[in-house]
């Protein structure tokens, strides 16, 4: 047996040690349990452990067999701590501190309005109020611990985990934030740093693997194999406590998932997958039970352990999750009111004068005192001061004891990547450390595959989405096929032409709005994926504009075949050819000026009326109500901005370019006056005088309006039917241009 062991990996033999980790997972419950053993180990990245992974997977027969010669309990702990031990010296050889002092946010809130103008004052000093969110708050967070920030609602909570996160713009915070005492630039924090939002924003129609497996192929290097890729997914499952739901879709609404522990702690997993070495987490036990709350702190102390920087903000914590935290800091209306341990709490209070009872929830008295010091007459300023008091009187034993660490940033974080942290392509041979990481982890044409890929698996799994378009095109289409059957070449057919043209044309715009809430539900999830480099947006851009095309294609095909020939149109084949394409040409250039509009509003109602709107106006200058030679000089350059006006201009073209094809002819020219009603003899008669007046024979028969006469009377004769076409076309692309800048300028997720 001792021989056995001896030749398995080094991380094998970790697990098959006598040495126990301090925590091993429970399979059938995933419930982190206390170990047999007392002795505190450090657990070790996953990255370490997976340099060998190669190793561990042609082992894996030989290890299996080896645990199972050992009893149950050394098994279970054995899985998890190949996965989750190493040396403790590995991890304190080169410790990371940050640091920041003196952080100080405001905001400028306006008042509503108030008329100003009887009093003679000027609303300029009393209009605008600044509330202070963040006042010289000041503190550190060591590798290897986690630190909770805590305080009533309203107390500066989430703004003080987004100032160090650097969510907040650098001209609005003050004060310096410091890592290893260097200052930690916002492309290097982007790099080493990951932040889970307090909502848990992920693809509903995905699975617990596949949402994960998507994460890794976002922030996992290129140079990093699919398999690896892959155990390391499996290993962060385990990890999570996942493996029973890891099957399982996320869920929403109207589908059913996995339970609210389980969403947020993928929300966790998705942002730790590049093993990052500072974790920021907005109130993560939000919404959950204690015991689900509970786990998802185990969850962090795990990460933690592991050699990274746990930061969090919490609502009230419970007796339990306060036994895992390490250091807390409480906030009252953007003031420091205690920082330190959770050990000293009861000692801070004590001289304080409001000593904690016994039995009582130490977090909970101090939430409770803190809120009945805001409501009285002093507010907590009395507490404030005397937390300054305590501090200045702790500073020579908190400096004695103080873990500065002795190595330089660079050096720190070339340490962590040697051990295997931080897997996101760096390099340790650049002088410059912001320079040795690469900004994203993938090459740009890798980034566009995987959206695409993510995105046609949810559209696989939601086809009731493209199933709806599809039945509105179709009944549009069918509609207009029965209403328009046949049509002559009347001049009742010229004018039935026209109103089919216009409207086929309009509505392949209108049935495009639905794609607005596509990027809504999506904004945020975008917004989160890109804040810290998961993907270019130039990338999501290109990649949701290519999988759009094959349903444009699809849709416009159906449209075009259910109306062209029942209608009647000209042109044969190659006419339907042309027709198709400037159908498919509008769905394009629809659904991309749909896009820049979600882009631009957040909200789907506000969405949809902006955009039935513009449609609107974009049919009533297009020259179907109004030609082009009718409208007014100062409304022409909205003429030539409608989106309706190319393709439907394309089409009358295609349709009555025709020189030799006659659309009104002799006795037909009074079909549409008065004299339309009269006898055939009398128009005869009327047509022999019209011949003598004018010198020229008109019979019955005479061709008197052609295709080409229509298109003058209609004003286009300025833009071929194919330059029509490439216009319609590039108005896709410039808008598809202008949703990229969007996202450039309107995701920076900061406040200001």
């Amino acid at each position: 047996m001792s021989g056995l062991l001896a030749k398995l990996s080094p991380a094998k033999r970790v697990a098959g040690n006598n040495d126990l980790p301090l925590f091993y997972v429970n399979q059938t419950s995933m419930e982190p349990q206390r170990s047999p053993r007392d002795t505190p180990r450090v657990t070790a990245t996953l990255a370490e452990l997976l340099m060998n992974v190669e190793d561990a997977r042609n082992d894996q027969i030989t290890t299996r067999r080896a645990l199972e010669m050992v009893s149950p309990l050394t098994s279970s702990a054995s899985s998890f701590n190949s996965w989750t031990s190493a040396p403790a010296s590995s991890i304190s050889s080169s410790p990371f501190v940050l640091s920041f002092n003196d952080l100080t946010y405001s905001v400028k809130i306006r008042k509503k309005f108030e008329p100003l103008a009887c009093c003679g004052k000027s609303s300029n000093d009393s209009a605008v109020n600044t509330k202070i969110l963040l006042n010289n708050i000041s503190g550190e967070a060591h590798e290897g611990e986690m630190m909770a920030v805590l305080g009533a609602s309203g107390s500066g909570k989430s703004t003080l985990i987004d100032a160090l996160a650097n969510r907040i713009a650098k001209d609005s915070l003050r004060g310096s934030i410091t890592l290893n005492g260097e200052v930690l630039e916002s492309s290097l924090q982007k790099v080493i740093s990951a932040y889970v939002m307090q909502d848990d924003l992920l693809f509903p129609m995905l699975t617990v693997e596949e949402t994960l497996m998507f994460s890794a192929e976002f922030r996992l290097p290129r140079s990093l194999s699919k398999k690896k890729k892959k155990a390391r997914v499996q290993a962060l499952i385990d990890q999570l406590g996942l493996r029973s739901a890891a099957k399982t879709v996320i869920g929403d609404e109207g589908h059913r998932g996995v339970s609210g522990g389980e969403r947020r702690r993928v929300s966790i997993g998705i942002d730790i997958i590049h093993d990052p070495i500072i974790l920021f987490l907005d109130e993560p036990t939000s919404g959950l039970d204690s015991t689900s709350a509970y786990m998802v702190i185990k969850v962090l102390q795990r990460i933690a352990q592991s050699g990274s920087i746990v930061i969090m903000s919490i609502h009230q914590p419970s007796y339990r999750i306060m036994g895992l935290l390490d250091r807390l800091i409480f906030l009252s209306r953007g003031n420091t009111v205690y920082s330190g341990s959770p050990t000293h709490l009861p000692q801070f209070f004590s001289e304080f004068e409001h000593p904690i009872p016994e039995n009582e929830n130490k977090t909970e008295f101090a939430l409770d005192l803190i809120r009945e010091l805001e409501n009285s007459a002093g507010g907590t300023k009395t507490l404030v001061e005397f937390h300054k008091q305590w501090r200045a009187k702790q500073a020579s034993s908190y400096d004695n004891n103080n873990r500065n660490p002795n190595v330089s940033l660079k050096e720190a974080i070339t340490a962590s990547i040697s051990r295997g942290k931080l897997v996101s392509g760096a390099t340790n041979s650049s002088s410059n450390l912001t320079s040795s990481f690469q900004t994203f982890a993938n090459p740009f044409w890798i980034e566009v595959i995987v959206i695409g890929k993510r995105s046609i698996l949810n559209s696989r799994r939601q086809p009731e989405l493209l199933g709806m378009r599809l039945g509105a095109v179709m009944v549009t289409g069918i509609i207009l096929a029965t209403m328009f059957t046949k049509l002559d070449n009347s001049p009742k057919g010229v004018q039935e032409r026209l109103g089919f043209f216009a409207f086929a044309m309009s509505t392949t715009f209108y049935t495009c709005a639905e794609a607005i809430p596509v990027f809504l539900q999506e904004r945020y999830i975008f917004m989160r994926e890109t804040a810290y480099n998961a993907y270019r947006r130039s990338s999501y851009v290109l990649s949701q504009s290519i999988i759009s095309i094959p349903s444009l294609i699809f849709l416009a095909a159906s449209f075009a075949a259910t109306t062209f020939w029942a209608v009647g149109l000209a042109g044969g084949a190659s006419g339907f050819l042309f027709f198709f394409l400037t159908i498919l040409a509008s769905f394009w250039a629809g659904s991309s000026f749909v896009t820049f509009l979600s882009g631009v509003v957040s909200n789907v109602m506000l969405g949809f009326t902006v955009v039935v709107a513009i449609l609107a106006y974009f049919l009533l200058f297009s020259g179907f109500f109004i030609s082009r030679d009718r409208i007014p000089l100062y409304w022409i350059w909205f003429h030539y901005l409608s989106l309706v006006k190319y393709p439907y201009e394309g089409v009358l073209q295609n349709e009555f370019e025709d020189p030799t094809k006659c659309f009104v002819r002799g006795i037909q020219i009074f079909d549409n006056s008065p004299l339309g009603q009269v006898p055939n003899a009398v128009k005869l008669s009327l047509l022999k005088s019209m011949s003598g007046v004018l010198g020229i024979n008109v019979t019955a028969e005479t061709c008197v309006t052609t295709g080409i006469d229509i298109l003058k009377q209609q004003g286009i004769t300025d833009i071929s039917k194919w330059n029509c076409l490439w216009i319609t076309v590039a108005w896709g692309f410039f808008f598809r241009v202008l949703f990229y800048f969007t996202l450039l300028i309107g995701s920076k997720n900061k406040r200001r």
